[in-house]
């Protein structure tokens, strides 16, 4: 056998599908195989691939053992002459394996090969070709040396800038997103280092192989297509502390004692620098619109008192109490901040009509609650009307001089300002054209480009494939959708490249998929076109349920002598009670089928199931499995409502 293809997965489905969809096609004429050995996703990427690539052998692991021992289980199993170890983001070549082989049959001194590699905007990836991090290589790198000398040979070593990109070398590192092996050279060096969870393992990899003798050649007479997650990932601090704990690693098993421990420095001071760096963006990223809300509710309150103390309350002079300022007023602007948290309108996207729906709801709590205060407190209602107008004015002004400084997570209306086109044959475009408007981005314009250079009868096309950059500028299309069933991946990376003066975004339909994939990170949810599915662990929906579980928690804690006589159970209705108040449960879940648990959104135990609904239990696992399903996948409270009035009896169970 020649070649056996390695991905590793862990909860990417949807970009694990059009891998594969790739692979199979690269593979053609190709004496190879396939293994995807899975760290115990729970998204559904198991049941795909059985599914729609039976020639897959899969490996479904019960745990996340990290993507060295994922990689080992595969490659011990593997016969090819060559073993590729690939992401499950990637998108490669029709012709890539033809052509990387070709080079390693040609190139004996070749221990391992790395290819170019593209983001999802096609733009080339630096990281395609790497030095060996030496501690002067990793100091210029992680204190911004090497990005104010890109193509320095001695400060840009990182990345090796100096070297041409579209050009063979011999480079030191290669990328673990695409490395093709010899197995010989693999017998010799041993495995991938166990010892290196996530991160680093390619790094040490690369560098026993050339120890052993061998070159790692970079090789760009092929590309593919990384939709890498590098820029969320750098946002976390669990990131700065795997990725840096791996290169202190390498150091101490390749560096000289002195040379490790002056490494060792260096990688601490990064950690702490950067992890430092990641929360406060993440807390910024968190907290600077409600930040900025707050301030603008408290100044235009502050404000509005002022002109309507003068001008309407205190005409013959006086002011309102300093209670007013110091208490009264914060309290209005806490509870409205946390409205519109309530509401979703801190969730990103950020949509505007969530933040006004919540601001509207605080008021009305604030007036209910004004009608309770003691008459010493009642300062005026005006006021808080006149304030609500002003949040009404200000929230949306906030949000929009977000959107013109392009900040990513404001969102101004329901997606309706994307412009669309979809380029395939007739029958492959409608079908995404029809996915696209099912999903939740509500586009202003889908325009269809017949795949081929020449238009025929169909009155649905706009343009033809060689009249696309006329096509963008004309109808001022803000993203470009390949549907790769009509496109080949080659030319799909072509055109990307072509097409960059352009600046639009570009994505790609798979085949036979319900799904369109597109971004520069695995990571960002937005840039991921799925038919709209209400899911149970959307972050609204998260909230909303624990809310209510915690709200009819108290209402039967409150009526607990009268409701507990129509209980089956009663010593188990009042513990669930407070078992989902402490939150340990939920009043409804899903009924417990183990093997599908692993496949469904993580939701706490409930109480009571969508079984429940139902007066009969001959039921087989089936209609179990479908009923689960389809609680998870289209999630409304009413669901847990109707359960629970069905079903009320039971819920001391």
């Amino acid at each position: 056998m020649k070649l056996s293809v390695v991905i590793v997965n862990y909860n990417v489905e949807y970009f694990l599908d059009q891998c594969l969809s790739s692979v199979r096609k690269a593979l053609q004429g190709i004496d190879g195989e396939i293994f995807v050995v899975d760290n115990d996703s729970i998204d559904g990427s198991n049941l795909m691939v059985q599914k729609k690539y039976p020639e897959v052998k899969l490996i479904a692991n019960k745990k996340n053992v990290g993507f060295s021992v994922a990689n080992n289980q595969a490659i011990v199993e593997s016969k090819g002459e060559y073993i590729l170890l690939l992401n499950p983001d990637t998108v490669v070549e029709h012709d890539t394996f033809e052509k990387v082989i070709k080079f390693m049959d040609s190139h004996p001194d070749a221990g391992a090969l790395g290819v170019k590699m593209l983001d999802g905007s096609g733009n080339f990836l630096p990281e395609s070709k790497r030095g060996l991090p030496t501690p002067t290589t990793a100091f210029y790198k992680m204190f911004g040396i090497s990005s104010l000398f890109p193509h320095s040979k001695r400060f840009a070593r990182y990345h090796l800038g100096h070297l041409d990109k579209d050009s063979i070398h011999k480079i030191e590192i290669l990328p673990g997103a695409f490395m093709l092996l010899r197995k010989k050279a693999l017998d010799k060096v041993g495995l991938l280092d166990e010892s290196f969870f996530m991160y680093g393992e390619d790094i040490d990899l690369s560098y026993r192989i050339i120890k052993a003798g061998y070159s790692n050649y970079y090789f760009p007479e092929t590309r593919i297509i990384h939709y890498k997650g590098e820029s969320t990932k750098k946002g976390s601090v669990n990131y700065v502390l795997v990725f840096y704990n791996a290169m202190v690693i390498f150091a101490k098993k390749h560096f000289t004692q002195k040379n490790a421990k002056l490494f060792t420095f260096l990688i601490n001071i990064a950690i702490y620098f950067r992890a430092f760096i990641a929360l406060l963006t993440r807390l910024w990223d968190k907290l600077i619109l409600s930040i900025l809300d707050g301030v603008a509710l408290f100044l235009g309150t502050i404000l509005i008192k002022e002109l309507w103390g003068r001008t309407q309350i205190y005409t013959e002079g006086g002011n309102y109490p300093i209670e007013l300022i110091y208490y009264i007023i914060p309290s209005y602007v806490v509870i409205w901040l946390i409205s519109i948290y309530l509401a979703g309108g801190y969730d990103h996207p950020i949509r505007i009509k969530k933040s006004i729906s919540g601001l509207t709801a605080g008021t009305i709590f604030i007036l209910v609650l004004y009608a309770l205060l003691p008459e010493s407190l009642r300062f005026s209602r005006a006021l808080i009307l006149l304030a609500t107008l002003w949040g009404i004015i200000i929230l949306p002004t906030i949000r929009f001089i977000l959107h013109l400084f392009r900040v990513s997570w404001i969102q101004i209306g329901d997606n309706a300002n994307k412009r669309f086109i979809v380029i395939g044959d007739s029958e492959e475009a409608r079908r995404v054209e029809g996915l696209l408007q099912k999903s939740y981005i509500k586009p202003e314009f889908v325009g269809l480009v017949n795949s081929s250079d020449k238009l025929d009868s169909d009155s649905n096309f706009i343009g033809a494939f060689s009249q696309v950059v006329d096509i963008i500028r004309i109808y001022d299309i803000d993203e470009v959708i390949f549907c790769s069933k009509s496109i080949t991946h080659q030319h799909i990376i072509d055109k990307m490249t072509e097409w960059q003066v352009a600046q639009v975004d570009y994505k790609i339909a798979p085949e036979d998929s319900l799904s369109i994939i597109g971004s520069n990170s695995i990571h960002t949810r937005g840039d991921l076109y799925t038919v709209d599915i209400n899911a149970v662990d959307k972050i609204a929906n998260r909230r909303n349920k624990r809310l209510f579980d915690m709200f009819l928690s108290l209402v039967l804690l409150s009526l607990l002598p009268i409701l507990i006589i129509f209980q089956k159970r009663p010593s188990g209705f009042v513990k669930n009670i407070f078992k989902v108040l402490w939150g340990s449960k939920s009043w409804v879940g899903y009924y417990p089928i183990e093997y599908q648990l692993n496949q469904l959104p993580k939701i706490r135990a409930g109480v009571l199931n969508p079984m429940d609904s139902i007066k009969f239990n001959n039921y087989d696992d089936e209609p179990i499995t479908q009923l689960n399903l389809l609680y998870a996948r289209d999630y409304n409270l009413w669901k847990d409502m109707n359960i629970i009035l069905f079903a009320f009896r039971e819920m001391g169970k």
